[in-house]
């Protein structure tokens, strides 16, 4: 199993927090970029996501998402509000530490994890709720859009 991250950043350089988690989680696949609106918290901008297949262990793959969020300064003073970077772990193999929950709890509900996702794993399933595609069909792609013209390599 590979570990699946979803990475969005609305503060900022947005591409560049990108890259900065890309550098930072290693060797891995990464999706095209996606622009998406917020999702509930208060008024904000825009958010560039990706998802990255990474080899890395739901607790490795967690230290290195955090270790992220702390070089690009996130500050979390506001439930779901705007931010530099936000890296979660969507699902990854054990060992899994205390205080994450894999796979995401609410991964099936965002498009803005689920686009990239099927784009780099077409076949992908999320433990408990089915093939990725399937649930974005369900779900649909308002307010998520593929930006082709915004770049990041692994």
């Amino acid at each position: 199993m590979t570990a699946v991250l979803s990475v969005g950043s609305n503060l900022g350089d947005r591409l560049g927090w990108l890259r900065l988690a890309v550098a930072v989680l290693g060797p891995h696949t990464v999706s095209p970029v996606y622009a998406t609106a917020p999702v509930g918290g208060v008024e904000q901008g825009e958010f560039l996501n990706v998802v990255l297949l990474c080899a890395l262990t739901a607790d490795t793959a967690w230290e290195c998402a955090q270790d992220a969020e702390r070089r690009a300064g996130r500050e979390r003073s506001v439930r779901w509000g705007p931010r530099t970077l936000d890296v979660d772990v969507v699902d990854a193999p054990p060992p899994v530490p205390a205080g994450l929950v894999v796979p995401h709890p609410r991964a099936h509900e965002r498009a803005f994890v689920l686009a990239p996702w099927v784009d780099v794993a077409p076949q992908a399933v999320l433990r408990g709720h089915g093939p990725v595609a399937a649930l974005l069909d369900r779900l649909g792609r308002e307010g998520v859009r593929r930006r082709d013209d915004l770049l990041l390599s692994a």
